[in-house]
């Protein structure tokens, strides 16, 4: 019997890097390692290798197009979880939406962007509050966009399936009872609030679709992290070409516009921070 061995040797780690930058844009600086090892070890797992240098020999194979996306999508699955941190939400419900909804009130349309959405807990939360608190809006064109760059991490946000570690963390009793049916040890989304988001694959570093309504409020948090300042510019200013002039887009905490050459401001709403687009 074979043993696994996932060390991750210099080759190899660059290897994957230059693959995911290419992919992807994300960089993978060296102390990012241990995550390259702990990401793809389950992939060496599953097609039976002994090793991160021998799914790397496969990846140089011709016909490895598949393999290679994996790859990407395992490096680029962020964590997430409900209503993470908190004062977005808080932003959103008490200032955010009840201005737009005053604003839109002739064309009766919102439209919300969730970037990078993995399991799709975002995009569940926001579902929620437009639910919970916003019921004026059943009358309206209301669009939840959900994207990410990884089918198979958007195949589970639609099922809106999740563990119970998953819904302990941030979600509320009230919303748990509320908006989701228990199965065993799952817990699944309730129909209604699937049925508001719209998933869609896309990548961030490609062209946007051409189709891609004008967004009212965008979420693009913990992802540009990832990025070199040059990737994180053009992002920014893809984003900001699909966004109305009287918009709201929220970073991750840790996360700014700052010394990039991009055309938003920074606003404080409570304890929140989002971006307005200027001209």
């Amino acid at each position: 019997m074979t043993t696994l061995n996932s060390a991750l040797d210099p080759q190899s780690f660059s290897y994957i890097s230059s693959l995911v930058r290419r992919k992807s844009a994300i960089i993978l600086e060296g102390e990012k390692a241990y995550l390259v090892e702990s990401r793809l070890t389950p992939v060496v797992r599953e097609m039976g290798l002994l090793n991160i240098s021998e799914l790397v020999a496969e990846l140089q194979k011709p016909g490895s197009q598949t393999l290679n996306q994996r790859v990407v999508e395992a490096m680029t699955t962020n964590e997430t979880s409900f209503f993470r941190d908190i004062h977005p939400f808080d932003a959103l419900k008490d200032k955010i939406l009840p201005g737009l909804i005053q604003r839109r009130s002739k064309e009766k349309t919102l439209t919300i962007w969730s970037n990078a959405c993995s399991s799709g807990q975002e995009p569940y939360t926001i579902a929620m509050i437009l639910a919970e608190h916003f019921p004026m809006l059943k009358n309206w064109k209301v669009r939840l966009i959900s994207s990410d760059l990884s089918n198979r991490i958007l195949d589970k946000a639609r099922l809106g399936c999740f563990n119970q570690t998953e819904v302990n963390r941030g979600l509320p009793m009230n919303f748990l009872l509320k908006y989701f049916t228990k199965d065993g040890n799952k817990w699944t989304v309730d129909q209604g609030i699937r049925n508001m988001i719209e998933f869609r694959e896309l990548n961030l570093v490609d062209p946007f679709p051409a189709l891609l309504p004008k967004m009212d409020i965008v979420f693009l948090r913990n992802v540009l992290i990832y990025f070199s300042p040059e990737s994180k510019t053009e992002i920014l200013k893809k984003v900001h070409a699909v966004m109305h002039k009287d918009s709201y887009l929220f970073l991750g905490g840790s996360e700014t516009t700052m010394n990039l050459k991009v055309n938003f401001e920074r606003e404080q709403i409570g304890s929140a921070v989002c971006y307005r687009p200027v001209a």
